[in-house]
């Protein structure tokens, strides 16, 4: 089933995707890599507010390369999920509603989404180029030293995405495999 959602992201809207929809994002995304989730937990750990407003946002697994002229953003293909779930459990209790990447997630991850009534979205790896299209705006949020790996804000015009883990935890790559 298609789905059009406007991002943020709500429980109410996570509660009635299914593995499987098909999705078009449209709004407010962040963008974090391994780099950026280590720093943003080590300032949790040190009693440090979050440089985001974690609740109810999405966080595309990415490192954007370089806008060309006239773009908002150069080629923007998912990095592999499981490179942030050593801390993704954490953002999700603090009110993370969403991640975008590509690959499977640990059992630790998956029962945080649904402890937090969140969802895992997958983008088509190798697409960067086409995804980027679907950005229209980004902007440098912090953690410039990070390069490629700072967190950024972007806007997203019905991105395309798949719900592989919903709320409930099923999962589209494990559902696939049996069949």
């Amino acid at each position: 089933m298609e789905k059009y959602i406007q991002m943020p992201i709500t429980e109410e809207v996570t509660a009635d995707l299914k593995s499987g929809d098909y999705v078009y994002l449209t709004g407010t995304v962040y963008v974090a890599r391994d780099a950026a989730h280590k720093r943003m937990t080590e300032a949790l750990e040190k009693g440090e507010e979050l440089p985001i407003d974690i609740k109810n946002a999405a966080i595309y697994y990415m490192g954007p390369s370089p806008a060309r002229d006239g773009r908002a953003i150069g080629s923007a293909g998912p990095t592999t999920a499981s490179r942030m779930d050593k801390y993704a459990p954490l953002l999700l209790d603090l009110g993370q509603k969403a991640m975008i990447g590509k690959g499977k997630r640990s059992k630790e991850v998956i029962e945080a989404i649904i402890r937090n009534r969140a969802v895992y979205f997958a983008a088509v790896g190798g697409a960067g180029a086409l995804l980027s299209k679907c950005i229209v705006k980004s902007e440098l949020v912090c953690y410039e030293d990070l390069g490629a790996e700072a967190i950024l804000k972007i806007e997203v015009s019905n991105f395309p995405a798949v719900v592989v883990i919903d709320s409930e935890g099923n999962n589209l790559y494990e559902t696939v495999a049996k069949k």
